[in-house]
């Protein structure tokens, strides 16, 4: 059994995570920025359907990339060399995410309700949950969008209408990150798509150990400055 939990309450210990479903902790409670933010802290993340209560997740192992451990395949940066693109920072944070929720090829439903929509667009207009966007020919074509906290970034979702668009929108936000300090990319869940680029797992603990130093950082405001393009 999972708590429920009312709004002014607060998550249990990590510790009590499901292992099966891996990292379901507790269900209930709001979209608030206040709950979202304090999810974070915790290396607790949102993940529901449409018509369910919010579930908040923490599995072990927790998928992240690590600070200088990126791998560009070589396919990826022979296109980058082609400069066909433009990169653009929290120009169309809405546009992202709902380009995120639209329907895949293979059919599976969508975790990004309107409520999620709502509630992270208040995180964007507070200066905490960005967009970075591929553009091409005037067009968006591909990006992906998350959270920051600190040193932290936190991936949500990434979506391509254009082949590679999306891959240079990660490329764009690992180079930015690396350059302002930034720590570690949480990923979620395992996914060999992200293994490509040398995400890996690693245990639940070390993650919020690594977490509670680095959300207490400070990071320059000039990392989500659009004209920083990074991608050469």
């Amino acid at each position: 059994m999972i708590p429920w939990l009312e709004d002014s309450e607060p998550f249990p210990p990590l510790s009590r995570a499901l292992r099966e479903p891996n990292g379901l902790l507790a269900a209930g409670g709001s979209l608030s920025a206040e709950r979202l933010l304090d999810a974070y802290r915790q290396g607790i993340f949102p993940w529901y359907s449409e018509g369910q209560p919010v579930l908040w997740w923490s599995p072990d192992p927790r998928m992240v990339l690590l600070q200088g451990e990126f791998r560009l395949p070589r396919s990826l940066a022979k296109r980058l060399r082609r400069r066909d693109f433009e990169i653009r920072i929290d120009t169309a944070f809405e546009t992202v995410m709902r380009a995120c929720a639209a329907p895949r090829r293979d059919g599976a439903g969508t975790w990004i309700t309107e409520d999620m929509i709502s509630a992270y667009c208040r995180l964007h207009h507070m200066g905490h949950a960005h967009s970075v966007e591929t553009w091409m020919g005037g067009k968006l074509a591909g990006g992906l969008y998350g959270v920051a906290v600190g040193r932290m970034f936190y991936g949500e979702s990434m979506f391509t209408r254009v082949a590679d668009a999306s891959k240079i929108a990660l490329v764009e936000l690992v180079r930015r990150l690396e350059r302002h300090r930034f720590g570690m990319i949480d990923c979620q869940m395992n996914t060999a798509h992200l293994a490509r680029f040398g995400a890996r797992e690693i245990p639940r603990q070390a993650f919020s150990l690594r977490l509670g130093e680095l959300v207490n950082y400070s990071a320059s405001a000039d990392v989500w400055r659009s004209d920083e393009d990074l991608t050469t």
